[in-house]
């Protein structure tokens, strides 16, 4: 019971000391640009209505959620055929590290060259940047699956796609998740910079247009809104990486004990 609570005490201190901090700091602040955290606080409920949450809010999480999951997929497929083949690693590599330095905000306007403005923009847009963190720790993964693991399977008969779903894809969970757990954030980010090159809803589409009418108090809940939406996506990664790389947590914390 103690070990719990203590967690919880340490999990919400930080951010309650943030905000006092950021409390006290701005209180009786007569700066435009930097408003009352209680003024902020008072405008939150004022701006994110119902109709807002349905027509902001839930098409910029649609997006992130397909472009995410884009990237996902097609950053493991590739990710195990470049871990697994040497030779396809030798081709690939340079064009993977030269694709993988280019900044994809940079990308924006030219993926709106080929796919319009719509949301397929901003989908592609954010598995063009999602995808190389989870391509690539895919490929280191595969390539460090433990070889007196891999003989064993060959010894046995376990080829094909049993092997790569029994020993390839399982020995790599881990460096899989760490790169999904990269790209989740950088699909945040991503979400909203493609909605503030063109858009006429979401999240950084109505951050810029309160910026740009003045209405600071309610850009600034827009910030926090996107805060609490990227540590909400965060708990629910570590639940779902949690409950599929438990084999994986449970020898880290055997481990530990020993």
């Amino acid at each position: 019971m103690r070990r719990p609570l203590l967690r919880i005490v340490l999990v919400f201190a930080l951010p309650a000391v943030l905000v006092g901090v950021w409390w006290a700091a701005s209180a009786g602040s007569e700066d435009v640009y930097w408003p009352p955290l209680g003024t902020i606080l008072r405008t939150f409920p004022e701006v994110w209505t119902g109709e807002r949450w349905r027509g902001d809010v839930l098409p910029s999480v649609l997006r992130l959620a397909a472009g995410y999951a884009l990237a996902a997929v097609a950053g493991v497929a590739l990710g195990t055929l470049v871990g697994s083949r040497r030779r396809v690693r030798a081709v690939c590599e340079p064009v993977l590290e030269f694709l993988r330095a280019v900044p994809p905000p940079v990308l924006v306007p030219v993926i709106m060259l080929f796919a319009g403005i719509g949301d397929t923009m901003k989908i592609l847009v954010i598995a063009g940047g999602c995808v190389w963190p989870v391509l690539l720790n895919t490929a280191e993964g595969v390539r460090a699956v433990d070889p007196v693991m891999a003989e064993t399977a060959r010894s046995y008969g376990i080829t094909g796609v049993a092997r790569l779903r029994d020993v390839v894809l399982p020995s790599a969970g881990p460096q899989i998740f760490a790169g999904l757990r990269q790209a989740l954030s950088i699909g945040i980010i991503l979400m909203v910079i493609s909605e503030m090159f063109a858009a006429s809803n979401g999240l950084g589409f109505t951050v810029v247009q309160f910026q740009r009418s003045f209405a600071i108090p309610g850009m600034w809940t827009g910030i926090l809104l996107l805060g609490l939406l990227g540590f909400v996506l965060s708990v629910l990664f570590q639940l779902v990486e949690r409950r599929v790389l438990g084999w994986y947590h449970g020898l880290r914390d055997a481990s530990r004990r020993s």
